[in-house]
């Protein structure tokens, strides 16, 4: 994509991509492999399995680089350069997050994306820049991508998960329709907000007809809907986008709903973001992490100002506040809404009600749905954790991870195997905090990961580890470095 008011200075990335090679080499990294191969089947075990190649998938991918486990695989559904939500249903003009924040760089100052930005476009440009645009941040990622030398397997899809008597995970992915078996021994689930489960749309719109709805992450053909009336449920970032977007493809008008008597205000997470929530979220009495994030979800997370305002500047856009939804029914070639405000005639629905953990939603997970605790399944949260006294799904079905974001039995013994698959999406916020889907900590969240997957691959191993370490023979002295010297000589 071309901006006007961009141009790229000459031979600007190719300096950068030196200088990322060059840091590379001074810290030795990716460092060398070690965890030793394996084969079943008469095929080549892979060490890790990393599905999605957004964001989180990429972090993840060059974190095991760096820790020297090479024997790894990428995969996503989505075609090259549509990984993630940034270039499909992220209708934001920009991102919510800061410029300044150090993102998917996994320590190193030359994978920024400042330092992309300013190699790129210079550092004036920087100094103007106000907030991320979306597509930048996706050309962003793909030069991640290229630079780290990071292979993903695009159009291939995980489609089930069988656990083997040999302890091995035996994947069912489907690679440009055509289905194959791989063998690994971790799993990573790099899957992004709806990780673990699905868009949720309120039953009463999904029952009409689909012609008439959508959900605010579907794929939309907005320019269908010049001339025509919108309706956007929702109060959130995605409600706004969206609206916009209905808006700016010529929509004659657009009624967003909120239920709320007032639009949130305050980012209640961002507000107390630091290093020490970072680290010490995941080591909070599972009744704090309750309270926090019951604190977050009773507040809500408000919409950012700028995409309020790419709405409410259309004379054609209307707002309205503590109306909600009693009854939709179709109504010629559109859809009569019965509010608690009154009654509403449009002719499309656009439902940006964000997302649900239901495993019922992923049928690649069927297999291990059943044995993935939850929890709901073992925490039940005290009166002062609950800041509205309302107990909310959200976090009643998010999985209660172990210290590695991997998934933990919910009946011991019945499915050891299931701590071979880890959670490093959304639904791991309640278990570690914003740490595997946010711009912000993904690359300490990646690290926290792959650490832990080393550690396991390592203690696994740990007999062929001692068995290498007894033939180890390569002598460093060769033995003419001395004398031996009789004692009578002194």
């Amino acid at each position: 994509m071309s901006y006007p008011d961009l141009a790229d200075i000459p031979g600007g990335l190719e300096r950068l991509n030196e200088r990322v090679r060059q840091d590379q080499q001074w810290l030795d990294v990716p460092t060398r492999p070690w965890v030793p191969s394996r084969s079943a089947d008469g095929q080549r075990v892979i060490d890790v399995v990393v599905v999605g190649a957004g964001m989180a998938g990429l972090t993840v991918s060059a974190s095991l680089r760096r820790c020297g486990i090479d024997n790894h695989i990428v995969l996503d559904r989505a075609p090259a350069g549509h990984e993630g939500p940034w270039a499909t249903y992220a209708r934001m003009e920009t991102l919510r997050s800061p410029k300044s924040l150090s993102g998917p760089c996994m320590g190193l100052a030359s994978l920024t994306f400042r330092a992309w930005y300013e190699y790129r476009f210079g550092q004036e440009r920087w100094e103007e820049l106000d907030r991320i645009p979306t597509t930048l941040w996706m050309e962003y990622l793909i030069w991640l991508r290229e630079i780290l030398e990071i292979t993903v397997r695009n159009e291939t899809a995980l489609d089930g998960i069988t656990f083997r008597e040999d302890g091995l995970l035996a994947l069912r992915i489907l690679s440009a329709g055509r289905p194959e078996t791989i063998l690994c021994r971790r799993l990573v689930l790099a899957t992004g907000r709806d990780g673990l489960g699905g868009p949720y749309v309120p039953p009463v719109i999904a029952a009409l007809p689909h012609h008439a709805w959508a959900h605010s992450a579907d794929r939309i053909d907005f320019a269908a809907l010049r001339g025509r009336d919108v309706t956007v449920i929702g109060a959130g970032a995605s409600a706004m986008d969206n609206a916009a977007t209905a808006l700016e493809a010529g929509a004659r008008r657009v009624d967003i709903l909120l239920r709320r008597l007032a639009m949130p205000r305050v980012n209640k997470f961002t507000g107390i973001g630091s290093m020490g929530v970072v680290l010490g979220f995941q080591a909070l009495p599972d009744g704090w992490k309750w309270r926090f994030m019951d604190c977050v979800l009773d507040a809500q997370t408000p919409p950012p100002r700028a995409s309020v305002l790419r709405v409410s500047r259309r004379p054609n856009a209307f707002f309205h506040l503590g109306c909600s939804l009693e009854s939709v029914t179709p109504q010629g070639d559109g859809v009569r809404i019965e509010t608690s405000r009154g009654r509403l005639d449009t002719d499309y629905i656009i439902a940006a009600t964000g997302f649900s953990a239901d495993l019922s939603q992923r049928p690649e997970l069927s297999a291990i749905a059943s044995h993935i605790r939850l929890w709901k399944d073992r925490f039940t949260p005290a009166p002062q954790d609950m800041s509205s006294g309302i107990r909310y799904a959200e976090l009643d079905n998010s999985p209660d991870l172990g210290k590695g974001f991997e998934f933990l039995e919910k009946m011991p013994g019945d499915c050891p195997s299931i701590r071979f698959v880890h959670c490093f999406c959304y639904p791991a916020t309640l278990s570690h905090g914003k740490v595997s889907g946010d711009i912000p900590a993904i690359s300490d969240g990646a690290e926290r990961l792959v650490r832990h997957i080393a550690e396991s691959l390592f203690v696994e191993d740990r007999a062929l580890h001692y068995d290498g370490l007894v033939a180890f023979n390569d002598p460093e002295l060769m033995g003419d470095e001395w004398t031996d010297t009789p004692l009578s000589a002194a």
